[in-house]
C-alpha cells in the first residue's frame, strides 16, 4: 500500500513539474512576442538565433547543455534528471508556442506592455509550479548554485553577475534589449517570491491528499 502511494505521488510530482514547464514556457513566449525587450537569457537565445539560425528553443537547449556541463564540473556531481528534462522540454515548448498562428505582437505600445507584464506573471507562476514539484532545478539555477558554492558570494550578486554577462553577449549578438528587459529583471524576482509559497502550499496539499485517501480506505 505504501509503495503504491509513493508511486502515485511521484507520478503526480512529475505531472506538476511538466505543467509548470508548460506554463513557464508560454509566459516566456509572451515576453518574446511582446517585442518590448525580454529576459536576459532570452536576449541571448534570440541573439544566437538571429546570428546563426536554428530556432530560439533549440538555442535554449544548446545553451542549457553547456550550462549543465559547466555546473557538473564545478559541483563534481551529475545533475538531477529534472534539470535535463527542464532544459529539453522548455526548448521544445517554446518552439511549439512560437508557431501558434494567432499569437501576434500587439501593434500599440500599451498592448506590448500588457503582453509583457502578463508574460512575466505567467512565467513567474510557471517557475513556482515546477520548482514546487521538487524534481530538480533548471540548468541556470544549477549554475547559480555551483557558483555560490565556489565563490561564497550571495545569491543576488551571483544572479546579477550571471544575467549581466548573458545580457551583454545577447546584446552583442543582436538580441532584443529594451525597457522590457529592465521591467522583467525588476519584476520576476517579486513575482516568483509571491508565487512560490502559494504553489508549494497547493502542491503539498495535492501530494498529502492521496495519503489520507489511502489511510481512510484501509
Amino acid at each position: 500500500m505504501a509503495h503504491s502511494h509513493r508511486g502515485s505521488a511521484q507520478i503526480l510530482q512529475w505531472g506538476i513539474f511538466f505543467a509548470g514547464l508548460l506554463i513557464m514556457s508560454f509566459g516566456i513566449v509572451l515576453t518574446i512576442k511582446a517585442d518590448f525587450g525580454c529576459a536576459p537569457w532570452d536576449v541571448l537565445h534570440i541573439g544566437l538565433y538571429r546570428r546563426f539560425g536554428l530556432t530560439i528553443g533549440t538555442w535554449s537547449i544548446i545553451v542549457g547543455i553547456a550550462i549543465l556541463m559547466v555546473s557538473a564540473l564545478l559541483l563534481k556531481q551529475f545533475p538531477r534528471i529534472g534539470a535535463f528534462l527542464n532544459m529539453i522540454f522548455v526548448g521544445i515548448f517554446i518552439d511549439l508556442y512560437m508557431m501558434i498562428p494567432y499569437l501576434h505582437t500587439p501593434e500599440t505600445l500599451g498592448g506590448k506592455l500588457v503582453m509583457l507584464l502578463v508574460g512575466i506573471v505567467i512565467t513567474g507562476y510557471g517557475m513556482g509550479i515546477y520548482i514546487s514539484a521538487n524534481m530538480g532545478a533548471g540548468p541556470r539555477d544549477s549554475l547559480m548554485i555551483a557558483l555560490m558554492e565556489l565563490t561564497g558570494w550571495k545569491v543576488q550578486y551571483i544572479r546579477i553577475a550571471m544575467e549581466g554577462l548573458v545580457l551583454f553577449f545577447g546584446w552583442v549578438l543582436g538580441g532584443p534589449v529594451s525597457i522590457g528587459t529592465l521591467i522583467f529583471c525588476v519584476m520576476i524576482g517579486s513575482v516568483v517570491g509571491i508565487a512560490l509559497p502559494q504553489c508549494r502550499r497547493v502542491t503539498e496539499r495535492m501530494l498529502i491528499r492521496p495519503a489520507h485517501v489511502k489511510t481512510n480506505s484501509c
